[in-house]
């Protein structure tokens, strides 16, 4: 298969690497703290996957702006202002599921 350079470029991911190395290091009982991919060792709380699941009931089942949910940005722009007094415009924050989609 013929690949355009861009293609043939393309590394695999350091973040991926490291984060298959502490599990093999795991997987032979070496006690590893692994910093990798970000993943959490706890669950999501209750009220987030309740107001999740409400999300979801009520149709918000869809992709959103790439920079994030309108909405959302306006909360966190007004939560920024009440308890840290700090001044953002909706435009300047990023709402996304990771470091590397932002």
């Amino acid at each position: 298969m013929d690949l355009s350079r861009k293609a043939r470029a393309v590394e695999s991911s350091p973040t991926l690497a490291v984060d298959e190395m502490a599990k093999k290091m795991l997987g032979m009982g070496i006690d590893v703290v692994g910093f990798g991919v970000g993943e959490p060792d706890f669950d999501t709380a209750s009220h987030i996957i309740t107001a999740a699941q409400l999300a979801m009931d009520e149709g918000f089942t869809r992709y959103t702006a790439a920079s994030g949910f309108p909405r959302l940005k306006e909360a966190i722009c007004n939560k920024f202002k009440k308890d840290n007094e700090l001044d953002y415009k909706v435009a300047s924050i990023v709402v996304s599921n990771g470091a590397k989609h932002s």
